[in-house]
């Protein structure tokens, strides 16, 4: 450490005019930014359900629709002549909106039999006496109107650029007396754009408040204290860079990568600046001030570095993947901030003057002498550990997945209540799409075939209706049913039929997952149906992902940890003292998520992973100070309490005061993010104060004399 103090010292100039070119650049980068709102795209990367997804989606041209749920005024049903009026002027409102292709409603848009178009004035003339037959004219209205009557489900479906019609079709201001309610994947992107953008100029700007309060607590100086920071900040803003550099796009998991890395990559320079602060009190002279530093806490700094990174990276084991984007990106920019903190931050300081002096600080004698007091009796350490380890045994095997499409949503938004409401009224869950194999000469008898497959679907518990072109036979024209079956004609529901196939939709009502898992079994065992998939499908898939992401990660975390410090100490029992604290955090962790009802989901399940990687930082900077303080003989432990006993809680408060900030996210799954790693580090914090302490011998805690 002393050569590269002495280089960074004779050579700060051109390390300063280097961070700060690459720096430049990567601000050069942000211009390219670019907002990716496709939250299916967890569901469909990297799994044969979600590729099978698209490809129907892809082969019968059918786009995801935004669903207008229609409401009717008190009093008034779909039989009434001016519901119907209203209806047929909110229909050619939707169809009047740019970039609408298509509106699918229970009154389609010309007569199915004279071909005239239908108008307000066209349902004005219609005799009251005439109204059911005239609506039982369009093969799907089941489908497409509620039990009583007082609700309809309107179909619109986009062009190409589903986020803008979508904002365009929600401004629509419907007939009087008429409710609606949207929902859809593309109302969803919409949402979640403006979501993200308020996320980025809100939530960085308040998490950096926050770090520097609880660090000024800590340093009590305010010039050191916003240069603590500055390694994360630009480690942030060079991860960012990088990100749009290679024309990668945000989304609502890799919004969080600027956060993670400010807040977790915060932790180097402030372990610098305060020892760099202590070593200016013992001398003026700047080289030996950074070499002073560096013996402390160069090798922790790299080693917690790697931890940390190790612990993001252990999410490219989920398969999916914006998680394992969000691991890679965020273990580089901790990996930036912690070069940055460990070249840039020496040279720049040692231009500075720092007066030898003391600051007021906040955290400052009294946190020492209560860890000391607390860590002394063995027994506390012992209870700790007991009641961490009971609190998991209870409470881990009680952990669930979230099945929740709108995981991300909070319960009072109105987007919640508009997919709430559209599902209680028209079944309790998104349809599932299939296919049916179908071969075009081979004439109309199969039809009845496929009808009888259908009516088998429909008699597993929990499907509430099947429809296909098979049930048009009889219902409709010969030559309408022509028209359907080659493509010619299409339904509200979209395009049902293909050279090879027909289009099959399956509307559930409430179901479990073992009877979405008996639909599919009896998919596979009718050679009549080629697939049958959707969204049910893919988040039964994700589950089945979020379990193994939480399992892989988990282990991969550990291994890594474990074989970083084994190849550091070269000591079994004190790599083992080390995790000893990492274990019991990651135990109450999942036994937190468990017992606040949380839940795992595409983002919680990372959590355990990314905090194996920061939670070790703790000891790692712990064991690095008793190491540092065991020449000066029995009291090591005590003594670097004194030294690493402050940052250790500062950085641990400035993580989960930082993260606080996260409560102001529009977006759920932010919120308890925080509370998790609320919990997770001030665990982890204790524990490596307390019980490693315990695990050490009796003279490191012995008073001196």
């Amino acid at each position: 450490m002393d050569r590269i103090a002495r280089i960074l010292v004779t050579h700060s100039r051109r390390v300063i005019a280097l961070t700060v070119l690459i720096s430049l650049v990567a601000v050069g980068m942000m211009f390219r930014l670019k907002v990716n709102a496709d939250v299916t795209q967890f569901l469909t990367s990297g799994n044969d359900q979600g590729e099978a997804w698209l490809a129907l989606q892809e082969k019968y041209d059918t786009s995801d629709p935004i669903n207008v749920l229609v409401t009717f005024p008190d009093g008034e049903t779909i039989d009434d002549k001016q519901a119907l009026v209203s209806l047929v002027q909110l229909r050619d409102e939707l169809a009047a909106v740019d970039g609408v292709t298509q509106v699918g409603s229970i009154i389609p848009d010309v007569n199915p039999i004279t071909g005239a178009p239908i108008t307000p004035e066209m349902i004005q003339a219609i005799p009251d006496a005439m109204i059911g037959t005239f609506l039982a004219q369009n093969p799907v209205a089941d489908l497409l109107v509620s039990d009583d009557g007082t609700h309809t489900l309107m179909v619109a479906v986009p062009s190409d650029e589903p986020v803008t019609v979508a904002r365009a079709v929600t401004d629509i201001e419907p007939p009087d007396g008429l409710e609606v309610d949207f929902s859809g994947n593309p109302v969803i992107f919409a949402t979640v754009i403006d979501m993200i953008g308020w996320f980025l100029l809100v939530i960085p700007p308040a998490v950096v408040m926050l770090l520097l309060l609880t660090f000024f607590a800590n340093i009590g100086d305010r010039r050191l204290t916003i240069l603590s920071i500055v390694p994360a900040l630009l480690g942030a803003l060079w991860t960012f860079g990088l990100i749009f550099g290679l024309g990668r796009e945000v989304d609502i998991v890799s919004v969080l990568v600027p956060i993670f890395v400010i807040v977790m990559g915060s932790a180097d320079g402030l372990h610098f600046v305060t020892h760099f602060q202590e070593a200016s009190e013992r001398t003026e002279d700047r080289i030996e001030r950074v070499r002073s530093t560096l013996r402390q806490v160069g090798v922790p700094m790299i080693l917690t570095s790697i931890s940390t990174a190790a612990g993001f990276l252990s999410l490219l084991v989920t398969d999916v993947r914006p998680i394992e984007e969000l691991g890679l990106f965020t273990a580089i920019g901790i990996g930036f901030a912690g070069v940055i903190s460990f070249f840039f931050l020496p040279a720049l300081l040692s231009r500075l003057e720092i007066a030898p002096r003391h600051h007021t600080a906040i955290l400052g004698a009294r946190v020492t002498t209560a860890i000391k007091a607390i860590a002394k009796p063995r027994w506390i350490a012992a209870v700790l550990s007991i009641g961490l380890i009971a609190f998991a045994a209870v409470f881990i095997p009680r952990l669930q997945v979230d099945s929740d499409q709108l995981f991300f949503i909070k319960d009072d938004h109105p987007l919640r209540q508009s997919f709430d409401r559209t599902a209680e009224v028209f079944g309790g869950a998104t349809p599932l799409i299939g296919e049916f194999v179908y071969d075009p000469a081979a004439g109309a008898d199969q039809l009845t075939a496929l009808a009888s497959v259908e009516r088998g679907l429909e008699q597993l518990p929990g499907i509430r209706t099947v429809f296909s072109a098979a049930d048009l036979v009889g219902k409709v024209p010969a030559e309408q049913l022509d028209a359907v079956l080659d493509g010619s004609a299409s339904l509200p529901l979209g395009t049902m039929a293909s050279s090879d196939g027909l289009r099959f939709i399956v509307f559930p009502g409430p179901f479990s997952t073992d009877q979405l898992r008996e639909w599919l079994t009896f998919a596979d065992d009718n050679p009549e149906i080629r697939t049958l998939t959707g969204m049910p499908v893919l988040w039964d898939e994700i589950a089945r992902l979020v379990l193994r992401a939480q399992i892989g990660s988990l282990v991969a975390a550990y291994v890594v940890v474990f074989l970083m410090l084994f190849f550091a100490y070269r000591k079994l029992r004190e790599t083992l003292v080390a995790l000893a604290p990492l274990v019991l955090t990651t135990g109450t962790l999942l036994g937190f998520i468990a017992a606040s009802g949380i839940q795992l989901n595409l983002v919680t399940a990372i959590a355990s992973s990314i905090v194996i990687g920061v939670g070790i930082d703790y000891s790692i900077h712990f064991v690095a100070a008793i190491n540092y303080a065991k020449p000066d003989g029995p009291g090591y432990v005590l003594r670097a309490i004194d030294s690493a006993g402050r940052p250790i809680v500062a950085n641990a408060l400035g993580i989960t005061i930082g993260l606080s900030a996260l409560w102001l996210s529009p977006l759920k799954i932010h919120p308890e993010i925080s509370m998790i790693m609320w919990v997770s580090m001030i665990t982890a914090a204790l524990t490596a104060l307390l019980v490693i302490p315990a695990l050490m011998p009796r003279e490191g805690m012995e008073e001196a004399q």
